[in-house]
C-alpha cells in the first residue's frame, strides 16, 4: 500500500499521471506483492502451496528451492530441514534472498537459471519451486536423491492474457498453449520421473486502478516484454478510462501444482 493515497476524485488524466507516476516509483524487487493490497486481487489455488510445502520440508533432510526469489516463501517455513539451499539469478534478489534467510540457516546460490544445476547427483531428497520461470526436469531428476520429490506450483497457460492481449493483441495458439500441465506431465516422465499429483485451476484476478496494472507489468516481466509507460502510453489510458467507467479489470490467472517423485 502506497504512503499517499491518490484521491478518489479529480480530472481522469491527472488521476492517470498521478497513479502512473507513482507505480513507476516504488521498487519492483523482490517477490513480495503487497504493495498491490486494495489495488489488485488475486483468488489463491485451493491447494495452499506454501502450507503443503512446508509440510514436506518438515520431513525432509536435504531440500532445494530453485528460483527462490527474495526467498518469501521459503523464510515462511517454521521447519527448515538441516541442509536447505536456493538458487536465484537476479542480483537484487539474490542480495533480498541471502538477508533474508541466512539468519534461517538456508544456504543462497547464485545460479544463472541454466542447466547444470550447480550441485552434485542425488544431493537432496526434496527439490521445490514456485512459478519457476523454465523447469529444467533432467537436472532435477539429476540431483534429486532416489525416492526424492520435486513439488511445484506453476503458472498455467494463458495465465492473465486478458491483460497480455489488452496490450499486445490476440496471441498464436503455440503462446496460448504454452506451459500446460500436461506438457509438464510428459517432460517430467520423459526425464525418469513419477508424476504422483497433478491439479490445474483457473482463478479470478482484479485490477482496480492503473497504477495497479503498471506496477504488476513492471515486476512481471515476462508478461508484456520490454514494457514501459511511454512505449504503452496509449494502451495504459485507453485502460484506465475503462476502469474508471466500467471497473476493476478482470483476468484470470492459471496455476497448476505438479508433485513428482524419483524412483527408489
Amino acid at each position: 500500500m502506497s504512503d499517499s493515497p491518490i484521491p478518489d476524485t479529480g480530472p481522469s488524466d491527472e488521476r492517470f499521471d498521478a497513479l502512473v507516476a507513482e507505480a513507476e516509483s516504488v521498487s519492483v524487487d523482490g517477490w513480495d506483492f503487497s504493495w498491490l493490497d486494495g489495488r489488485a486481487t488475486e483468488e489463491r489455488p485451493s491447494w495452499g502451496y506454501a502450507r503443503a510445502m512446508a509440510d514436506r520440508m518438515a520431513r525432509a533432510r536435504c531440500a532445494l528451492d530453485i528460483q527462490t526469489g527474495g526467498g518469501e516463501v521459503l523464510a515462511s517455513v517454521p521447519k527448515l530441514p538441516p541442509l536447505t539451499v536456493a538458487t536465484e539469478s537476479w542480483p537484487p534478489n539474490i542480495a533480498r534472498a541471502t538477508a533474508r534467510l541466512h539468519p534461517l540457516g538456508a544456504v543462497v546460490v547464485a545460479d544463472d537459471d541454466r542447466p547444470p544445476l550447480p550441485f552434485g547427483d542425488a544431493a537432496f531428497d526434496l527439490v521445490v519451486s514456485r512459478h519457476p520461470v523454465t523447469t529444467w526436469w533432467e537436472e532435477i531428476a539429476r540431483v534429486l536423491a532416489p525416492g526424492g520429490t520435486y513439488f511445484s506450483q506453476q503458472v498455467g497457460p494463458a495465465s492473465v492474457f486478458e491483460l497480455v492481449e489488452f496490450f499486445l493483441g490476440p496471441q498464436p495458439p503455440e503462446v496460448r498453449g504454452a506451459r500446460d500441465g500436461e506438457s509438464a506431465r510428459t517432460d517430467a516422465v520423459a526425464a525418469g520421473l513419477e508424476v504422483v499429483d497433478l491439479r490445474p485451476e483457473r482463478l479470478r484476478t482484479e485490477f482496480f486502478d492503473i497504477g495497479a496494472v503498471v506496477y504488476f507489468l513492471r515486476k512481471v516481466i515476462w508478461m508484456v516484454p520490454a514494457f514501459t509507460v511511454e512505449a504503452y502510453r496509449p494502451q495504459l489510458k485507453a485502460l484506465h478510462r475503462r476502469i474508471e467507467n466500467e471497473g476493476p479489470f478482470l483476468a484470470h490467472t492459471t496455476r497448476f501444482l505438479i508433485e513428482a517423485r524419483k524412483p527408489a
